[in-house]
This record gives structure tokens, C-alpha cells and sequence, in this order.
């Protein structure tokens, strides 16, 4: 392995640390003033389920629960909402079983509305990560050493 490579690779489980010895968001919860970039980590029941990278944890928590969301804007509710009507093949082409087509049938729409609300309920923790290099590494670092169920590297 590249010396380069290999010293942020080794400089992530101080962050994977941090990340888990965070207490999770509460309700009421003061999001700083300015913008923080990082990863974050949904969990439930004890399960850590979800990670994910963000220039600016508000507004990203926020598409992935707010009761507005779009189907864009809420990738982790859409699993979800997927995995409870079972839709779970994705397809990237237009007509049944696309995104667009799911966010119009009424049970799918229920579907991902309740995701939106259980994700709100969710344990929410997050470390701050400015560099965008490290910060794309520590979120595959946590979502492999935790195995979310949720996440996936797969090309679109």
C-alpha cells in the first residue's frame, strides 16, 4: 500500500471513535450556526444501520427525514420504504419499479412517509470530517467495520 494512502488509513479509527462515543442528536437538538462538514451515523434499537457523508449536517439530516423530502432527497427513507413494500430491485429506467413511478403509488407513498418518521426517531451521531478525501474514506470505514445494512457502493 501507498505510504500516503495508508497514513489516512490508519489516521480514521480516531474519528470512527469519536463518532461512536458521540451522544446521539435529542430532540431540541441546536445545530451550530455555521455549516459542518462530516459523517454520520443512524442507528436504532442499538443497531447502527446508516452512515453518510455531508457538507452541512443540518440540511442533510433534513432531507433524510423531513416529511417534505422528495424521493431525490431522501435515499436512506426510499431504501427503507422499499424494503417494506417489497420494491427492492432499483431501476435507473423510466415506468414500474422506477423512482418516479414508486413516489406516485399511494402504498409506496405511505411507505415513505413512515420511513421519514422512524428515521426521525433514529439515533443520529456525527463527526466532524473537513477534508473531503478523509471524510470519503471514513464513511466507508464505518459503514464496513459496523456493516450498515443500508449502505451500498454501487454504481448507478
Amino acid at each position: 500500500m501507498h505510504p500516503r494512502f495508508s497514513a489516512v488509513a490508519e489516521s480514521l479509527h480516531g474519528s470512527y471513535e469519536r463518532l461512536l462515543a458521540s451522544m446521539p442528536m435529542e430532540e431540541g437538538y441546536r445545530w451550530p450556526r455555521e455549516k459542518v462538514r462530516g459523517v454520520y451515523l443512524f442507528s436504532e434499537g442499538g443497531r447502527d444501520l446508516y452512515v453518510g457523508r455531508t457538507n452541512d449536517f443540518r440540511g442533510r439530516y433534513g432531507r433524510h427525514c423531513d416529511p417534505g423530502a422528495s424521493h431525490r432527497m431522501a435515499a436512506f427513507a426510499f431504501r427503507l420504504a422499499r424494503e417494506a413494500t417489497g420494491n427492492l430491485k432499483a431501476t435507473y429506467r423510466a415506468g414500474e419499479g422506477s423512482r418516479d413511478a414508486l413516489a406516485i403509488d399511494p402504498v409506496f407513498s405511505e411507505s415513505f412517509r413512515d420511513a421519514k418518521a422512524r428515521i426521525r426517531a433514529m439515533d443520529f451521531r456525527w463527526v466532524e470530517e473537513r477534508d473531503s478525501v478523509r471524510q470519503c474514506l471514513l464513511e466507508v470505514y464505518v459503514a464496513v467495520v459496523l456493516q450498515t445494512p443500508y449502505n451500498d457502493f454501487d454504481n448507478h
